[in-house]
């Protein structure tokens, strides 16, 4: 399978491809993810310069913290990206991605903020802030 992978928002109005392996989708269970997206964030990382976008312009940037910010749809209202402000990266929404993604479940975050109206049971390693290796804010 290659290494090349395309997607979307729900309305088509943003567009992107990626190169390059993907790394493994981390589930994010912070507040901050939970409120914009209605439940937990299941992203993987793409270098900036390996990710183009094409309808950037229906792309509205929410400054959510004095570390990074998130991209969503105007149109549509998709989640799409969480980018952090000093790192040449930006996570994108799993969801987004067209079939087949080749994409696997690696890790938990901030299960410590988890919402109580669901449990984690997949046998994932969990983190009770980030992992040691992903720096998400901070600290």
């Amino acid at each position: 399978m290659s290494d090349d992978h395309s997607g979307s928002c729900l309305c088509g109005a943003v567009r992107f491809r990626t190169r390059g392996a993907l790394r493994g989708v981390i589930y994010c269970h912070c507040s901050q993810c939970r409120k914009q997206s209605g439940h937990y964030y299941a992203a993987t990382n793409v270098p900036d310069d390996n990710i183009t976008i094409a309808g950037a312009e229906n792309i509205s940037w929410y400054e959510a913290s004095s570390f990074a910010r998130r991209g969503f749809c105007k149109t549509c209202g998709s989640v799409l990206f969480w980018k952090p402000h000093q790192d040449a990266y930006v996570s994108v929404m799993a969801g987004l991605f067209d079939a087949p993604t080749g994409l696997q479940g690696e890790s938990h975050i901030f299960v410590g903020d988890k919402g109580d109206y669901y449990s984690i049971d997949d046998g994932l390693p969990q983190f009770e802030k980030s992992t040691p290796t992903l720096r998400v804010a901070d600290e």
